[in-house]
């Protein structure tokens, strides 16, 4: 039977390939070239993971002295490249492949930061962290605005996936069996977010405070152009 030791580094091995997909397929659509591709498809896949481990002090992180998280990376963004017709027939590949590194992440990155002495809370917003992370550094590299200020439950279905992790382990519950319904949890709420269009509430203006700020925004610029 896998022991956490071994089942945390698997879950975020498939994080990492599954984040690197979406980060070669975004490269892809924004018609990077091939080391674009496998620099986006890196970062995508491992800065959460990176950023997780300086913060609970797990250093160097995993992702910079195993080679399996290179190899895993370079993998996802030579098959994006070679057979991207192939994985754009998927429906919305980013954002799915994006769900499917957010869950293994989410799961991976609380159970990690369990395991070095953090407390319940640090652990789910380091595990969401974990999870939103490469996806943001995604987008800043080809500049967007991050799809966790702006989509539909994204770091929301991250923080419950690693709630429930949290609960598992407080409760005494194999670690498999909470990254399981944890994964599951994460997985359900960003596809059903993206399937029904799911999402927080929005702030909403009406037309007069629209064209008040658009006002103030134009007279602003043109101070600044003076």
């Amino acid at each position: 039977m896998a022991t956490i030791e071994s089942f945390v580094p698997i879950l975020d091995l498939g994080g990492t390939f599954v984040f690197a997909i979406s980060g070669a397929v975004a490269a892809v659509n924004r018609r990077l070239d091939i080391f674009g591709i496998l620099v986006l498809a890196f970062v995508t896949g491992n800065v959460g993971g990176i950023t997780r481990d300086v913060l609970i002090g797990a250093v160097p992180p995993a992702a910079l002295v195993d080679t399996r998280y290179l190899l895993v990376s370079i993998l996802a963004g030579i098959i994006t490249f070679f057979w991207y017709a192939g994985v754009d027939r998927l429906r919305t590949p980013v954002l799915l492949f994006d769900a499917a590194g957010l869950a293994f992440f989410a799961v991976a990155g609380t159970q990690k930061a369990i395991e070095f002495g953090l407390g319940p809370v640090p652990s789910a917003l380091l595990g969401m962290l974990s999870g939103i992370g490469g996806g943001m550094t995604r987008d800043v590299l080809l500049s967007e605005i991050p799809q966790v200020l702006r989509s539909d439950f994204y770091a929301v279905a991250a923080l419950a996936g690693a709630l429930i992790v949290v609960i598992g382990d407080g409760l005494g519950l194999p670690y498999s069996v909470s990254a399981l319904v944890g994964g599951i949890l994460c997985f359900g709420l960003r596809f059903m977010a993206i399937r029904h269009g799911w999402h927080l509430p929005l702030a909403h203006h009406s037309a007069r405070q629209r064209a008040a700020v658009d006002g103030l925004n134009q007279n602003k610029t043109t101070r600044e152009g003076n």
